[in-house]
């Protein structure tokens, strides 16, 4: 299974996943926004250092179907100068097709990376407000399986929701012998 983390790092809500994590021998893929990597240097350089992933999620958090084509690429390509990897996810997971292609075409010359556009199967549902510990658990356990791309968040908004859907997600796999690795 892949446990990925959206929107931070954060100052609380990314040392909790570590260190959560790192109690079920788990390695997982961050996928960080620019802004907070530069807000924040040692909690990524410390997501790096344990082991996980990381991924581009632009450097403001913008959504691909509400931002010109222009100023969506510069935003991600301003996020690359300090995140170095090859996977991206767009947030809210809008993105055109053109802006797609603009970001995975190997022959786009004006792009140094081509990158890996990583989705999801399974969202825990940590990030809405309105939504139960109880759901997030059940999303996360009802509907992931081998092989999953299971979507939190460490963010300020999703950690009342993400600590326990967290906790409870990698306890309910871990004692049916499943393992969680990054995407790479």
């Amino acid at each position: 299974m892949y446990f990925t983390f959206d929107d931070g790092p954060h100052p609380v809500a990314t040392p909790f996943v570590l260190d959560t994590m790192k109690e079920y021998n788990a390695k997982g893929t961050f996928f960080c926004i620019g802004k907070n990597v530069v807000g924040y240097p040692d909690i990524y350089k410390r997501i790096l250092s344990e082991g996980h992933a990381v991924g581009n999620h632009t450097f403001n958090h913008l959504n691909g179907w509400k931002t010109p084509d222009q100023e969506y690429i510069e935003n991600i390509s301003e996020a690359r100068k300090y995140i170095d990897s090859s996977l991206f996810r767009p947030p809210y997971g809008r993105i055109t097709r053109f802006q797609s292609r603009l970001l995975t075409a190997s022959e786009n010359q004006k792009q140094q990376t081509v990158f890996r556009i990583i989705m999801w199967d399974v969202l825990s549902g940590d990030f809405d407000n309105s939504s139960s510990v109880a759901k997030c658990v059940r999303n996360v356990t009802r509907n992931a399986r081998e092989g999953s791309v299971i979507v939190f968040h460490d963010s300020e908004k999703a950690l009342p929701r993400m600590k326990t859907a967290l906790t409870e997600s990698l306890k309910y796999f871990s004692e049916k012998g499943f393992r969680f690795e990054a995407i790479v």
